[in-house]
């Protein structure tokens, strides 16, 4: 039985996962204090502690380095490509080092893999990398012929709740379907995926849709214009205010869905009109991605940690269960998602697809 080795490497955090076919032998996050990460001056200084610690993780569990067969990483930031499986090889990590498409620990974990994947002489997969892009040419309009809509969006967790209710729910192939997939967290993705394709959605890193824990999501472009040149804010500040201290940090100064929760159940009118308004702006983006398909909507799902409070799930039913029905399956799922995948690439299912840098200009 294959031996898999799964890494999630988020800011703060480090998840690995140990599968012999679909049995987890081990589980195990390594978590990291801003204190022992401020020695770093950019993710890339931290491949050496994060790759001692999953080297340490493994040996504390008995696990030979041996006897793996096949290395699976989240996806970094590199040249945008359809969604699928697809090999980490030298130029994957060459794009990624060169942070045109952003710089994340995710690429950390993709030249960890990359690395111990030659030692070993198996082979190292990412599949659905945040960056997917499958966008029809329309959705990338934006008004500006200097800015173009790009695709960014969850896509690991949207395609693998995609799959699983299509598989489990709907009993069809998730290439009949037309789906609108939302994903609520820190960030909140709103995606049409259409015949099995991401045809549409917002830019839930740092640019629209509804706002979040985190970020901002759609502001009044002229007021956005205004602040920018108030002089009260450099440029960074003013993208921190919009990623990284937006929504319900603007707002209350927290991104806890539990501590959310609290505040309301104790009488916070401010944390209950933020939390409403954050649902109904997760609602119009549903109706806006409705359009897309037409009002042809197989169903809704909802993912993401956000998908755990009923509350949350209960007011988007209804205000959205009359354009299809809505489906719940809560939790980041990445993981299991990653797992997924590597099983279809070890069992012949899914051929990994070619990489092909962007040609230079």
């Amino acid at each position: 039985m294959e031996k898999i080795l799964i890494m999630n490497l988020g800011s703060t955090s480090t998840k690995l996962a140990v599968y012999e076919g679909t049995a987890e032998i081990l589980a195990k996050t390594v978590k990291y204090s801003a204190e022992a990460l401020a020695p770093f001056k950019e993710p890339w200084d931290q491949v050496d502690l994060r790759r001692n610690d999953v080297l340490s993780c493994l040996r504390e569990a008995g696990i030979k380095l041996e006897d793996l067969n096949l290395i699976v990483c989240r996806g970094g930031n590199f040249h945008p490509v359809p969604g699928g499986i697809y090999r980490v090889n030298e130029d994957i990590i060459a794009d990624m080092r060169t942070g045109k498409w952003g710089v994340h620990p995710t690429g950390v974990g993709g030249l960890i893999a990359f690395q111990i994947s030659g030692e070993l002489g198996i082979p190292a997969i990412t599949m659905d990398p945040p960056i997917t892009d499958e966008f029809d040419d329309i959705a990338r309009y934006s008004g500006i012929k200097e800015i173009q809509r790009i695709s960014s969006f969850h896509a690991l967790s949207l395609k693998s709740t995609a799959r699983k209710i299509a598989r489990e729910q709907l009993h069809k192939p998730v290439e009949e379907l037309n789906l609108i997939l939302v994903h609520m967290g820190g960030g909140i993705s709103v995606c049409v995926q259409k015949k099995g394709r991401v045809i549409d959605g917002n830019n839930s890193l740092d640019g629209d849709g509804p706002f979040s824990p985190e970020r901002a999501g759609t502001l009044p472009v002229g007021d956005l214009v205004h602040l920018c040149f108030s002089g009260k804010y450099t440029e960074k500040e003013m993208l921190k205010k919009i990623r990284g201290a937006g929504g319900w940090i603007s707002y209350l100064g927290i991104n806890d869905g539990l501590e959310m929760e609290r505040r309301i159940e104790a009488g916070d009118k401010e944390a209950k009109n933020v939390y409403d308004a954050m649902i109904y702006q997760i609602c119009k983006e549903i109706g806006a991605m409705a359009a897309v398909l037409c009002g042809e909507v197989d169903a809704i799902a909802l993912t993401g940690s956000l998908a755990y409070a009923d509350y949350i799930v209960d007011q988007i039913k209804r205000r959205t269960s009359f354009i299809a029905p809505i489906i719940s399956d809560p939790g980041e799922n990445e993981m299991r998602a990653l797992l997924e995948g590597s099983l279809r690439f070890l069992r012949g299912e899914e051929a990994p697809k070619p990489y092909v840098r962007e040609a230079p200009r």
